[in-house]
């Protein structure tokens, strides 16, 4: 029982960073139509922006932050940059645009930085466990869970009580409707990549915290699992991409624990293919798209 419970644990830290990073990826879908495939190197430039403020001396949680803001100021430039000219091309221009942001990026993170991994400190008073009982559970476990529930709240709060998250609300259900009633699309789009930039932030925060370096790949694994979740929950759907991240993290989770030890080189293919027959038998994800703004 003490195992399951453990296990369970990991799973919601694990389940949490994918549905941080889905619900970035579903929020600038959701009101541009975008799958934004660098999305990852905001999670990299998040690391690389905490480990050169802590070489400045910063302290580490002033470093944390920055490297969070770091990666907002990123994606709004992203968009600015890149996006906001191409916003009204074809979906596949600006999905090979993506691409070439993220492409560009990893190339100048390998060589205007390193290719090799950068270490980062975690702090001693999170490397240790608690103990619940006769269990032992992972500090770094649930402060993951902890900072995953307060970041989801917080985006709830923001999306159902302020003006600006009605507006971003009302731009995901039907955006030339939302424009033709006065809303700023400039503003609604820039504050959904502002917002992906944030929760990209947040999630290699907590990915640091797991693996203690950054690197030019640092974001791209996790992402490519978070836009499986985000298919999972529902294409285009906020709530969808939480469930779709928690139950891709139960299932590798789950699998790493209780698979044969002859079995665990295919963990990945079976994850991926219990996908596939979710899929099969909901192919338009858990939660449809019209109920991620209700």
């Amino acid at each position: 029982m003490e195992y399951f419970l453990q296990q369970g644990l990991n799973a919601l830290a694990l389940g949490g960073t994918y549905a941080l990073l889905g619900l970035g990826l579903a929020v600038v879908f959701s009101v541009l139509g975008l799958i934004n495939f660098a999305h990852g190197e905001l999670m990299t430039l998040t690391g690389y922006g905490i480990f050169y403020t802590l070489l400045m001396g910063v302290p580490y949680p002033l470093a944390l932050l920055a490297g969070v803001l770091i990666a907002a100021l990123a994606a709004v430039l992203m968009e600015r940059i890149a996006f906001r000219p191409v916003r009204n091309a074809s979906p596949t221009t600006m999905l090979l645009t993506s691409f070439a942001v993220s492409t560009i990026l990893h190339i100048l993170f390998q060589n205007l930085i390193s290719a090799r991994p950068k270490a980062i400190p975690v702090p001693d008073a999170i490397i240790g466990a608690v103990s619940v009982g006769s269990m032992q559970i992972g500090i770094i476990q649930l402060l993951s869970i902890a900072i995953t529930a307060v970041s989801l709240l917080g985006l709830t709060l923001f999306l159902k009580k302020s003006l600006l998250g009605i507006a971003m609300r009302a731009a995901a259900e039907d955006f030339n409707v939302a424009r033709l009633m006065g809303v700023n699309a400039n503003m609604v789009i820039s504050t959904a990549f502002a917002i992906s930039g944030i929760l990209a932030g947040i999630a290699g925060v907590l990915w640091l915290f797991q693996r203690g370096s950054v690197d030019p790949m640092m974001g791209f694994l996790p992402v490519l699992k978070a836009f499986i979740a985000v298919v999972l929950g529902g294409l285009g759907s906020l709530t969808g991409a939480v469930i779709g991240g928690f139950i891709l993290g139960i299932i590798e989770v789950s699998l790493r624990a209780y698979l044969p030890d002859g079995m665990l080189a295919y963990r990945d293919a079976i994850s991926l293919t219990l996908v596939i027959l979710v899929l099969f038998f909901l192919p338009q994800g858990i939660v449809p798209r019209r109920e991620s703004v209700r």
